[in-house]
């Protein structure tokens, strides 16, 4: 009998296939690609949440998770951290005016 986990469960045991995955797409230029992002991309966007696979089907949507899914991912994020980036900025600049 096969053993059925949450995927965050696997994640340990996964560690060289998202190694694999980190690589590919760094040779595909992403730079910047991460254990942690790819991890979360999958989370987000391919396992949306924390459903039960066995190992095999874990790497095989490692192995499958497609650069534009990545991409698309990273910006989402990317936009996301702006715009609280810009929110904290106006908290701190409307509180500095509050005091002068």
């Amino acid at each position: 009998m096969e053993t059925v986990k949450c995927v965050r469960d696997w994640r340990n045991e996964i560690e060289m296939a998202l190694e694999c995955k980190k690589d590919e797409f760094r040779m595909m230029g992403y730079r910047q690609a991460s254990n942690d992002d790819i991890w979360k991309c999958l989370e987000e966007k391919v396992w949306k949440g924390n459903p039960q696979k066995r190992l095999y089907e874990v790497v095989q949507d490692i192995f499958h998770l497609a650069s534009n899914i990545y991409m698309s991912y990273l910006t989402v994020n990317a936009y996301q951290d702006e715009d609280l980036m810009a929110s904290i900025a106006a908290v701190v600049n409307g509180h500095a005016d509050a005091e002068k």
